[in-house]
């Protein structure tokens, strides 16, 4: 069989290769002559060849990584947690127990297919597409793996649940059906600070500043600081909880998903259905989109590390901006054209300020 590439040397300096079927041509960045007649050999022998050339580069990579003979996706997924911290370490722990990884846990990493990485993905969901991609970055990243088992546009895509905010009218049904005065409040905070649900569950009398009338505290998820100024409702709100320790005693010592339970529950005695705890941050973004609130502000109370972040919040807001018209007769005037608000964020402004 006639070889598929061959060597050439130009003048007296390096050697190249090139491919007789494509007429590409590269440097084999070597001067010696022998290297280069073995490099453009071996290319040979794997068009020829590529199963035997395949077996022959796992026993070299295996003898250049002697715990690469048995080490499985199970030890790879052990790594992984090990360097994570709080409630991230938590999610992976609870992200590598999914049941359609067990067909992939005894399997050695080096005699991976991408047959088994696809039996995986059929048998998940979402969130299993999402993990195992990070598992196999992991690894590549570790040089665990040779190459990728499965090329990145081959991965199926991640097409995740349409998020929502929780609106003013659903808000204001879940406050009128809850009778315990802990959960009351609980709501009426998550509604004006747009926290996530641990972050005001663990509120301290501690984060409060009644001088400068600020709460400040670290995010669990990011280790980011969320700095912010109150007001009259969010004041009134805070004097009916304790003076010291925890705002919320209950609550605060609840798991997170204990927490996303009864929330769930309460919105089905109500009638409310396709929210959670955390749609309370999207509506917060939302209307502080709508209002003209700084985005730089916004970030801050919400605690977002990147402005990507925050936009995917407030992706849904709706913002009606004045014409250039009105502004440059405004100017002409003299006078300062003040941004209209929408009328859908006139109601809850004004219902939150009542409460």
């Amino acid at each position: 069989m006639k070889n598929r590439y061959r060597v050439f040397r130009r003048g007296w300096g390096t050697y190249y290769c090139e491919d007789l079927v494509t007429k590409k041509q590269e440097t084999l960045r070597t001067r010696d002559k022998n290297e280069a007649y073995r490099l453009v050999a071996a290319r040979n022998e794997t068009e020829e060849a590529p199963a035997f050339s395949l077996q022959l580069a796992r026993v070299y990579w295996k003898a250049g990584d002697p715990a690469g003979a048995s080490r499985t996706w199970q030890q790879v997924m052990d790594e992984i947690p090990k360097l994570k911290q709080g409630p991230t370490r938590e999610r992976w722990l609870t992200a590598i127990n999914d049941r359609a990884f067990d067909s992939l846990r005894a399997l050695v990493v080096l005699q991976t297919r991408a047959e088994h990485f696809l039996k995986v993905l059929e048998l998940g969901s979402v969130a299993t597409n999402s993990y195992l991609r990070r598992v196999h970055s992991f690894a590549l990243n570790m040089n665990w793996l040779p190459w990728p088992v499965l090329p990145r546009n081959c991965w199926p895509a991640l097409k995740f649940k349409q998020k929502r905010a929780i609106t003013w009218e659903e808000h204001q049904a879940i406050l009128t059906g809850e009778k315990s005065p802990e959960w009351h409040a609980y709501y009426q905070l998550l509604w004006h600070l747009g926290g996530s649900q641990t972050d005001i569950a663990t509120l301290s009398h501690e984060a409060i500043d009644w001088t400068a009338r600020t709460i400040s505290y670290t995010r669990h998820k990011t280790g980011t600081i969320s700095l912010l100024h109150f007001g009259d409702s969010v004041a009134a709100i805070l004097k009916t909880r304790p003076e010291k320790g925890l705002l919320f005693p209950m609550l605060g010592l609840w798991k997170q998903a204990d927490r996303g339970k009864a929330f769930i529950r309460r919105c089905k005695l109500v009638g409310v259905s396709g929210v959670s705890l955390h749609c309370y941050r999207y509506a917060w973004a939302e209307r502080a989109k709508q209002v003209g609130y700084p985005e730089r502000f916004a970030q801050q109370a919400l605690g977002h590390n990147s402005t990507a972040v925050h936009r995917a919040y407030a992706r849904h807001a709706r913002v009606v901006l004045p014409s250039l018209e009105s502004f440059e007769t405004k100017s002409k005037a003299g006078k300062i054209l003040p941004f209209p608000a929408p009328e859908s964020a006139v109601k809850p402004t004004a219902a939150a300020a009542q409460s």
